[in-house]
């Protein structure tokens, strides 16, 4: 996978959770990653289409997934992965993946993105197609996860 196409999520998503979040994230190490999943993992799922293929996995825990919606209503306490939580964070991600085409747009490379998809629980996705990057994006004692699997379309 090209480090670039990497780069490019881990800007976007960096930005945004500045911007929206008011968080501030360190980049930890890529490593290869079954996408396999705890029962208490909110995975936000967005395909990617265009000059580039595949999809970007989000996934956080139900804690931090609560912690980042509250920093999304400007302080205001979420307790529960409830709805209002799970909104919260697919259109979060939403618009990391929006940003993300913006920068990929500035690179000359035309990506489109698919609306969220979001899943709760424990499970396992894979892709025939492609290896699995996860990146993690920590914040406090926080942890959010890319996985970010495309490719280029030849």
């Amino acid at each position: 996978m090209n480090v670039n196409y990497i780069n490019s999520f881990l800007s976007a998503a960096t930005s945004v959770l500045r911007d929206v979040c008011q968080i501030e994230t360190k980049v930890g190490k890529p490593y290869l990653k079954d996408p396999i999943y705890a029962k208490d993992t909110l995975v936000i799922i967005i395909g990617v289409t265009g000059a580039i293929k595949g999809s970007v996995l989000i996934s956080v825990d139900e804690e931090v997934c609560c912690d980042i919606a509250s920093k999304m209503m400007m302080g205001m306490p979420v307790n529960e992965l409830n709805d209002m939580a799970r909104s919260a964070i697919s259109e979060l991600s939403n618009m990391i993946l929006g940003n993300a085409a913006t920068v990929f747009s500035t690179e000359g490379i035309n990506i489109d993105i698919t609306p969220p998809s979001i899943c709760f629980g424990s499970m396992s996705i894979s892709s025939s197609e492609v290896k699995n990057i996860c990146v993690p994006l920590t914040y406090e004692d926080k942890e959010i996860n890319f996985n970010i699997s495309v490719k280029d379309v030849k």
